[in-house]
């Protein structure tokens, strides 16, 4: 074979063998691209959104409105644990005041003791109480929404630095002695309610019924401007007597220095509550 062909032949064995190689490139890229294509296309799986789950608010804090027509101020701190159970604490505060309802009270007296009215007009004292207790709501919804009853315990003081109480002198004048002390008691009782929420954040509770009973006692003294004789000692005492505490065993002690009445027995009360709070 003469070189020329052979040269030829080989150049077109090139060729051939270039334009093979090129277009197997081509069809590679073109391969890639309809994958790419195909993958870019696939509809994405999209993962389901988790749900979310709304935990309600925990803690609420209200003001016991009825407690300021006893000219106190009441604050109530609720912590729900569960869907049945919460648990509370409340703090009431009366700084010193006369008595609630005074007017009220001074016309239930007879007329023909001027000496007691005297006393109630004159009469003022502070106290304060602490009532932890613990809810059991009966609502399904519940978290702290809905009938419950709250068993509860109450401890609370009483204090006066102003019961004057009025005696009858030797010359049948007027003379007062000056008393102060305290009462303390411990009572347990059950409050029945119901809770509402009004939108996110504001609750409103009311109870009507909380009757507790317990103990009390504490002691009152003063000490006279003068002495006292036997008939004014008598006299200081009746009129000690006199002084109505419902429910208690009172003893009252007179000498001619010194006066003082002690108070140690039962103690009931009435608890109720229309509060207004919040959530958080």
């Amino acid at each position: 074979m003469k070189p020329k062909i052979i040269g030829s032949f080989i150049a077109l064995l090139l060729s051939t063998a270039t334009m093979l190689h090129a277009q197997t490139d081509s069809l590679a890229i073109a391969d890639s691209s309809i994958k790419t294509n195909l993958i870019n296309k696939a509809p994405k799986t999209e993962k389901a959104p988790k749900r979310l789950i709304q935990i309600p608010p925990k803690n609420l804090i209200k003001i016991n409105l009825s407690a300021l027509l006893f000219k106190s101020y009441s604050l109530q701190y609720e912590r729900i644990l569960n869907r049945k159970f919460s648990v509370a604490l409340q703090y009431r505060m009366m700084p010193e005041t006369g008595i609630p309802f005074k007017s009220n009270v001074l016309k239930l007296i007879d007329n023909e003791d001027p000496d007691t009215k005297k006393t109630i007009e004159d009469f003022k004292m502070s106290n304060y109480a602490i009532t932890p207790e613990v809810r059991l709501y009966l609502s399904r919804k519940g978290f702290g929404k809905g009938f419950y009853f709250a068993p509860f315990y109450r401890f609370a003081s009483f204090t006066s630095n102003q019961l004057n109480v009025s005696f009858t002198d030797e010359n049948d004048a007027e003379q007062k002695i000056k008393m102060s002390g305290k009462i303390t008691s411990n009572t347990f009782g059950l409050a029945i309610g119901a809770q509402h929420f009004i939108g996110k954040h504001i609750v409103l509770d009311w109870s009507l019924v909380g009757p507790h009973y317990g103990s009390a006692k504490g002691v009152f003294s003063g000490t006279p401007s003068h002495s006292l004789s036997a008939d004014e000692q008598n006299d200081l005492r009746d009129q000690l007597d006199g002084i109505d505490i419902p429910l208690t065993t009172k003893t009252v002690n007179v000498s001619a220095n010194y006066a003082s009445v002690n108070i140690d027995g039962p103690w009931a009360g009435w608890r109720f509550t229309i509060g207004l709070g919040v959530r958080f």
